[in-house]
């Protein structure tokens, strides 16, 4: 069980490679070294923002945020679909992740739909990762990577990227409501 836990057999795999394609080809260790971390550095970025957005997640969880919600949507009859999209768009707009927005209203969600019968998980997924697509603005990181690598200005991100993303993300929203009446 060791051996096969995911962590240890991309660490088995990583010295393998290190050996293989590096050692064993005449690459030395500085060069291994090098690569190794050019390759790592935009990884950490990633790795950081989804474990600072497990982290927000818990921290709305344990403030009591998650149950607010779940009441709220009990007195209202909220569906779950919409309420997965209504909160991680506007986890979205204010922290302008979409992998935070994700993972926190997976988060905050989950708990809600565990005493409903007949929900749609697929769907509910496909709402949660909808809404966290919604109105990239200038707190996210994608806007400003888009502008710059096309060039834009702000104006014009907001016009092309913003927009798209905000489309796609009622679109999708939209075939998942669509789709809850069918299936």
């Amino acid at each position: 069980m060791f051996i096969g836990s995911p962590v240890i057999a991309l660490l088995i795999s990583c010295f393998a490679a290190f050996y293989l394609l590096g050692i064993k080809q005449g690459i030395n260790k500085k060069m291994i070294k090098k690569l190794t971390d050019e390759s790592l550095l935009p990884v950490g970025s990633i790795i950081l923002i989804i474990g600072a957005g497990g982290g927000f997640k818990q921290i709305l969880i344990e403030s009591g945020v998650g149950t607010a919600i779940a009441q709220m949507a009990e007195h209202i009859s909220l569906s779950p679909i919409v309420l997965a999209f209504m909160v991680a768009g506007l986890i979205r707009i204010a922290t302008g992740s979409a992998t935070v927005a994700l993972t926190t209203a997976a988060g905050i969600v989950s708990p809600v739909i565990q005493h409903m019968s007949g929900v749609n998980l697929e769907l509910l997924v496909i709402a949660t990762g909808a809404g966290s697509l919604m109105f990239s603005h200038v707190n996210d990181a994608g806007f400003w990577l888009v502008k710059e690598y096309l060039g834009l200005t702000v104006k014009e991100t907001f016009k092309t990227w913003t927009v798209l993303e905000t489309l796609l993300s009622f679109i999708a929203f939209g075939f998942a409501l669509l789709l809850n009446m069918f299936i």
